[in-house]
């Protein structure tokens, strides 16, 4: 069987709602219509990096879940590069941020629903028998080269344990 194989459609997650409720200011409505969901520039630091170190991997693939930014089919790896505002990083203390902020029931439900989705969708790679590594914006934008050195060495972890189980079942 290929690495790759179609799934069937996923369901749509229903999300907060934003009736009733309106944007802070015309800048911040902007500045949030101004972030991409995919080819965001920690992604591309990443990439780069690891385009320069030879190693090759499919982008947005969207027959897996969650539509990992990184999927390296050979060795079942799956990489996402998370967003700290959108996924939630240090999420007590961001929750407690933003329940002080203009339209808090909206964004702590929009996090955390963001949050509930980034575990079922792993869940569901782990059992089609995928990897799944996942990274912060932050952290990648502070090291790329660090980020890349601790996914080449867990993509050859992932190698050498398929080989691995290569051999035992002949």
């Amino acid at each position: 069987m290929s690495p790759m194989r179609r799934l069937p459609p996923q369901v749509s997650v229903r999300t907060p709602s934003f009736k009733g409720l309106r944007p802070a200011s015309d800048a911040s409505s902007r500045s949030m219509q101004g972030n991409r969901s995919k080819n965001t520039k920690p992604e591309l630091l990443l990439r780069k990096e690891l385009r320069a170190r030879g190693l090759r991997c499919r982008t947005h693939v969207g027959e897996l879940p969650g539509r990992p930014d990184l999927v390296f089919p050979t060795v079942r790896a799956t990489v996402f590069c998370d967003g700290d505002f959108w996924h939630g990083r240090n999420w007590r203390r961001l929750k407690h941020q933003l329940a002080r902020r203009f339209n808090a029931d909206y964004w702590i439900a929009k996090i955390a629903r963001n949050r509930k989705r980034d575990r079922s969708q792993a869940a569901a790679l782990k059992r089609l028998g995928w990897h799944v590594v996942r990274y912060w914006e932050s952290d990648i934008r502070r090291s790329p080269r660090a980020v890349a050195d601790r996914l080449q060495e867990t993509l050859a972890i992932y190698s050498a344990q398929s080989l691995s189980q290569g051999e035992s079942a002949n």
